[in-house]
């Protein structure tokens, strides 16, 4: 008797996103006693760094790179540095596509992009 066929399911993410309370809640925590824009990116920039587990891999324009770190520019944009062989390139983290599941930590990328949209 053969099998029947199982329809094939898209595989789900094993982590769900923070829920907009948390997010708030994380702002306040990434931007508490900052004056200003550049102080609250920088507010975010140090969560980042001391959250975000990398190295992690990700895939952009159908290219597997490498994340091996965050990173400040001199305008104060918060870019994730990606690596593919001996190339290395900077990446703004609003722009990033993370991976699923995403790095521990990437819930940080979420809040950074949530305050930089005005909510």
């Amino acid at each position: 008797m053969a099998r029947a066929e199982r329809p094939a399911h898209k595989k789900k993410s094993r982590t769900k996103p923070p829920s907009n309370a948390k997010l708030d809640q994380m702002i306040e925590e990434a931007i508490v006693d900052a004056n200003g824009e550049s102080e609250q990116t920088t507010g975010f920039y140090t969560m980042l760094d001391d959250n975000l587990a990398v190295p992690f891999h990700t895939v952009m324009l159908d290219v597997e790179v490498t994340v091996e770190r965050v990173d400040m520019t001199d305008d104060e944009q918060i870019v994730a540095v990606c690596a593919r062989g001996k190339s290395r390139q900077r990446v703004p983290i609003l722009d990033l596509p993370l991976p699923d599941p995403p790095p521990e930590g990437a819930e940080w990328i979420d809040a950074f992009r949530w305050w930089a949209r005005g909510n």
